[in-house]
């Protein structure tokens, strides 16, 4: 992708960020700050037209000082959560109020404790975390979710916040980065870190697949053979090529092994 390419998608990436959002101001020329006033401007490392949220106001992030912010977390690796609750229960202001091992047990948890943040993993049993994202914000259209996973597929991105979280972060974050998400996303901003961000960008230089398509892909993933797929979706292996066709075509691939791998690194597909 050249230079203006990838500059007119990321200021697509800015534009879809901000209507998703709803952020206050987008300003693709530079941060304006307007007295003390608070400002919601998408910024990064050495551009202010990017990706991550951040308030001029001191206020609008200090403003939980008397009181602390409930978090629930939901992770079904014990070590992992333990963790984090370990850590975030050490900050003055922060209580960790609820823990869950998957996407059902963090429904069940939010209508009893609604936390004033949640940090959430995407792949869980009984329930995955996209799925319960969309849960919880259809019935609770205030909640705050952040995504806390291992996943950096762009799929993976997008479908959650097209869910409704307000941050991704992966686990492997410093915890001061973790503890700014929180304070941010609690005061009503978005954290999406520019790394985040450009995983966006190249979901968006992609065409998307159909939903036939998707089945076809995620039967190659499972290593069946264009007869197969034919046999397992009720359509000829001729219309199986086509469909094949255009998913190497769309994923900017060669072959079915290249289309297989590059659909589990994208997060388009998952193993079971």
């Amino acid at each position: 992708m050249s230079v203006a390419e990838r500059s007119e998608k990321r200021s697509s990436i800015c534009h879809w960020l901000n209507s998703k959002f709803e952020v206050q101001r987008y300003n693709p020329e530079g941060c304006e700050k307007e007295g003390c006033e608070k400002v919601a401007g998408l910024i990064s490392t050495g551009s202010c037209c990017a990706f991550e949220l951040e308030f001029a106001n001191d206020k609008a992030l200090s403003k939980t000082v008397n009181n602390k912010i409930s978090i629930m977390v939901i992770d079904d690796q014990s070590v992992v959560r333990q963790g984090f609750v370990a850590l975030i229960n050490t900050v003055a202001d922060m209580e960790v109020i609820a823990e869950g091992i998957n996407g059902q047990q963090a429904i069940d948890l939010y209508r009893q404790h609604k936390p004033d943040v949640t940090l959430i993993d995407l792949r869980m049993p009984v329930l995955a975390g996209v799925e319960a994202i969309t849960a919880i914000r259809r019935e609770f259209p205030e909640a705050r979710l952040i995504v806390l996973t291992t996943y950096d597929g762009d799929e993976d991105i997008y479908r959650s916040l097209q869910a409704g979280a307000r941050g991704y972060l992966l686990k492997d974050v410093f915890f001061e980065e973790l503890e700014t998400a929180i304070r941010s996303v609690h005061a009503g901003a978005r954290h999406i870190p520019a790394s985040i961000a450009e995983r966006l960008v190249e979901r968006m230089a992609g065409s998307d697949l159909t939903g036939r398509e998707m089945e076809v892909l995620e039967l190659i993933v499972r290593g069946q053979s264009n007869k197969e797929i034919g046999a397992s979706l009720s359509i000829s292996e001729a219309t199986v090529k086509s469909h094949i066709n255009n998913i190497l075509s769309k994923l900017g691939v060669t072959d079915r092994t290249q289309a297989a791998t590059t659909a589990l690194q994208r997060g388009l597909v998952h193993l079971r």
